[in-house]
């Protein structure tokens, strides 16, 4: 069975680093085979701070900002986050896409690739696990942290990934794959209960 990843670019601030590093690792991961890997841009969602008078476990979504959300978030069977990190937590706007939906997100694993300065966006994915458990995913340990990230960034724009980045990526697909495979089960419930929910 071939699992869909999403592969979500957290931040959606002109400028931002992103998609830079989202890019390289969709890629690595198509390299890496395992996963059908698709590259999600949270910008292209247009979210406003969160708008839905229904609570989300409902499903009664109003907007049709949420609607396309949680449609794609629905049909993915595993994530990773791309995070940079803002004032040692997540970026606002990946925090909110988290609370548009709810089942949606339920019984998929996570894994994060975090940049930013020395500390490689780490304190950001500790705040962000805390949020997906909730969520009832699963955050994996092995992740993809990069210190330092724009030296390793060209004047055009291309990351040059160093082979740690390389190895612990391959290292997080791998374990991903595995929680990916054991929670099949447990979605496909979810995504009979929605449908049946939705008729």
């Amino acid at each position: 069975m071939t699992f869909k990843l999403h592969t979500i670019i957290g931040s959606t601030r002109p400028g931002r680093v992103g998609p830079t590093v989202a890019k390289w690792f969709n890629a690595f991961a198509a390299e890496h085979g395992k996963f059908e890997p698709v590259l999600v841009d949270l910008a292209d969602f247009h979210l406003p701070v969160f708008d839905e008078p229904e609570h989300p476990m409902k499903q009664s979504y109003k907007n049709a900002h949420t609607k396309a959300w949680a449609e794609s978030v629905g049909s993915a069977d595993a994530f990773v986050f791309v995070t940079p990190e803002y004032n040692y937590g997540p970026p606002p706007a990946l925090v909110n896409a988290f609370h548009y939906l709810s089942l949606e997100w339920n019984y998929a694993p996570a894994g994060f690739v975090s940049y930013g300065g020395i500390s490689g966006g780490l304190r950001a994915v500790q705040a962000e696990k805390q949020i997906v458990t909730t969520l009832k995913m699963m955050p994996i340990p092995e992740g993809v942290p990069m210190p330092m990230v724009f030296s390793n960034i060209d004047a055009n724009g291309t990351l040059n990934p160093p082979d740690i980045y390389k190895t612990s990526a391959a290292t997080m697909l791998d374990e991903l794959y595995r929680w990916t495979e054991a929670l099949q089960p447990l979605r496909a419930q979810r995504k009979v209960s929605a449908t049946a929910k939705a008729a």
